[in-house]
């Protein structure tokens, strides 16, 4: 399952996404979740209650995949409130334990969201995700990466991605 942290139809790290489908080993299936911006603000008062349909999906889609990628922008100097909603949705279900789990940050500026990765990798630590050792990557300069197709241009950032993937591909087969 893959996870963008924008919500923008045009987003960068959406597109991200969208070519790493097509990078992606012959062994793996990646769908990416679309739904981040139907959750609900999180509510502990609401938490537990099976009633919120779009809560219940986030979960199950969760639950039922193998590993999850993200993908996401940085917004002053962090994650989009929209992402750190859906993962506040995830803390006391535990949807993310033991789950493979790789991060990627794409971003304009010259760091490559390094800021929102390690605050999303630390976010899903504490939330007991395993963070797969070689599976973290900041693309900076993301825009000057992408085709207007949204195809990886970078043979570099194409690179790091497949080797993302099939890092996260062999702990998801160990399991």
């Amino acid at each position: 399952m893959a996870i963008s942290g924008s919500l923008r139809t045009s987003s960068s790290s959406t597109a991200v996404l969208r070519a790493v489908i097509g990078l992606a080993p012959d062994s793996m299936s990646i769908s990416i979740y679309d739904a981040l911006g139907d959750l609900p603000h999180f509510n502990p008062e609401l938490d537990g209650d099976d009633s919120i349909a779009a809560v219940r999906n986030w979960r199950n889609q969760l639950k039922e995949s193998d590993g999850v990628l993200f993908c996401t922008p940085e917004y002053a100097h962090g994650v989009p409130g929209v992402l750190k909603n859906a993962l506040d949705w995830i803390v006391s279900s535990g949807e993310f334990m033991d789950k493979p789990t790789a991060v990627i940050s794409a971003s304009p500026s010259p760091d490559g969201g390094d800021k929102a990765n390690a605050s999303l990798v630390q976010t899903l630590r504490v939330m007991m995700a395993e963070i797969v050792a070689g599976a973290t990557l900041c693309i900076p300069a993301v825009s000057a990466k992408l085709s207007d197709k949204g195809e990886v241009t970078h043979p570099a950032t194409a690179q790091a991605l497949q080797s993302l993937l099939d890092t996260l591909a062999g702990t998801i087969n160990k399991c």
